[in-house]
């Protein structure tokens, strides 16, 4: 890939050459988890693959990212993957080995950029659209304050805010544009369904009287209770269990040593499979294969919605509850539609498995058919708002005019 664009472009004759492709530098400091380079590296291949961007990504831990693009090497300052260059950020004040600057600079998730970076931005003769990059909450005032602008208090700059939601007057969240197809497609066919069975779990797929759930959350208090749900039912549930977080719960429940990669356990009308922490790439294909699906954080939610399959979050959990109001609020457009019984066994589950409560198995299975209506019901609503990459593209080629 062509190097990112110089801080000075000299200008061309109407005559020239095509128009230089539109760089952009994404800046990501892994907080915790994987969801901050999660969402930064989906949005930046699908700024370069679909918008024909030319992008830079700084990232400060190269081991989270690795988890999700395996081809990442872990002891290169910089790297090429998959077109888009990838520099380890390893210091505060390291900004690559070169202080050209792009024409788009996103700070995600309010990282504060190198201070060496921000002032070469000054001095660029036409200064960058600067983005910063919030999290996604479902919350009314985000419409209000999407697309603000924020002057910096000592160079010529302007940053602005750019919030992911789930309404209209937001930035929307991340949706390639094959994703329906791609899903469409593995839907419509038994055969690929049945490979991705052999493939993932070493075994066929279950009979169709199963209920089949992926499983990827933090720690939760809720899990075991909820294993005695499904070990109890008539209803046979099958398991599919990413290595995480929630690993050391299946153990313990199981009685084994862990619950890794490869693990298969049985107990009841339970079954479980340990599957390897899945790719990025590859997550979407869990979810589709799944009735429902057990999400967390920010990236796994967003590809729950797109599943078109009922889904339960995991809201990452803030000091004194701070993050409920931000769980009830996603369920306000979520479950909206929704017949009052079941939008209160949805909301009475997403509360429990959030720490409120305890979970009602019984009462979510049994209105399964309106979840299922709504979970696909809701991907066209989402589709409304346009997709993240698609607006941001937009309102910074409208900057750079």
């Amino acid at each position: 890939m062509p190097s990112t664009a110089p801080a000075t472009i000299p200008s061309a004759a109407p005559s020239a050459a095509p128009p230089t492709a539109i760089a952009c530098d994404i800046f990501c400091a892994v907080i915790d988890n994987f969801g901050d380079i999660g969402v930064c590296w989906r949005l930046a291949r699908q700024l370069a693959s679909e918008h024909g961007w030319q992008v830079r990504v700084f990232v400060d831990d190269l081991h989270a990212f690795q988890k999700l693009c395996p081809s990442v090497a872990l002891d290169r300052a910089r790297q090429t993957v998959g077109g888009i260059v990838v520099e380890h950020w390893h210091t505060p004040a390291h900004a690559g080995d070169t202080l050209e600057v792009a024409d788009v600079v996103i700070e995600a998730f309010a990282c504060e950029l190198p201070p060496v970076y921000v002032s070469a931005m000054a001095r660029r003769e036409r200064a960058p659209v600067w983005i910063n990059l919030e999290y996604l909450s479902a919350e009314d005032w985000v419409a209000d304050f999407h697309l603000r602008p924020s002057p910096h208090p000592r160079y010529p700059l302007v940053k602005t805010f750019f919030f992911p939601g789930l309404g209209l007057g937001t930035g929307g969240v991340l949706k390639e544009r094959h994703l329906d197809a791609a899903r469409a497609a593995f839907e419509a066919s038994p055969a690929a369904r049945e490979a991705w069975w052999l493939k993932t779990v070493g075994r066929a797929p279950p009979p169709a009287a199963a209920t089949v759930v992926s499983l990827f959350a933090y720690e939760n208090l809720a899990v075991d209770s909820l294993l005695e749900q499904w070990r109890d039912r008539a209803e046979p549930v099958v398991l599919l269990v990413p290595e995480g977080r929630i690993s050391g719960a299946l153990a313990r429940f199981f009685g084994m040593p862990s619950f890794s990669a490869g693990a298969h356990a049985e107990c009841g009308g339970l079954r479980a499979h340990g599957l390897p922490f899945t790719e990025q790439s590859s997550y979407d294909a869990l979810l589709w294969a799944s009735d429902l699906n057990f999400v967390r954080g920010e990236d796994s939610f967003v590809r729950a919605q797109w599943a078109g399959k009922p889904f339960v979050w995991h809201i990452y959990p803030q000091a004194d509850d701070a993050h409920l109001p931000k769980l009830d609020a996603a369920l306000a457009h979520y479950a909206r539609t929704l017949p009052a019984d079941a939008r209160a066994a949805l909301a009475g589950f997403w509360h429990a498995w959030n720490g409120a409560g305890e979970p009602d198995w019984a009462a979510l299975r049994r209105h399964h058919p309106a979840l299922q209506r709504r979970a696909a019901e809701w991907a066209g609503e989402l589709a409304q708002v346009g997709d993240l990459a698609g607006n941001l593209a937009l309102f910074t080629k409208t900057q750079l005019k």
